[in-house]
């Protein structure tokens, strides 16, 4: 059988898969959050595997990032048009796991 670069579940599994992308956009769906609050809120995660997966999101257009000319730095994290098409499937699975575990 011939690899479909196309086929839905390996385009979502290039973009999204990984321990860590699908929950930093759970954490994002309702509101803008800066990154040491993402790695509080992401229990285990360590602050350069969060750096480079936002970097990677922000390039795929996942995600935003948007810098303020202050100091001490201040960056803010929010989803994109893209990301947020996601926020339905979150629904779903959070249905999904209530409804069986």
């Amino acid at each position: 059988m011939e690899n479909n670069p196309l086929c839905p579940v390996s385009v979502f599994t290039k973009k999204l898969g990984g321990k860590w992308k699908l929950e930093i956009i759970y954490n994002l769906k309702t509101r803008k959050l800066r990154f040491g609050q993402l790695v509080v809120m992401m229990n285990g995660i360590s602050r350069k595997v969060l750096t480079d997966h936002l970097k990677q999101m922000e390039s795929d257009n996942l995600i935003y990032r948007k810098s303020f000319n202050e100091t001490p730095p201040r960056v803010e994290y929010s989803l994109t048009p893209i990301a947020m098409d996601l926020i339905p499937i979150f629904k779903e699975l959070d249905r999904w796991v209530k409804n069986n575990y």
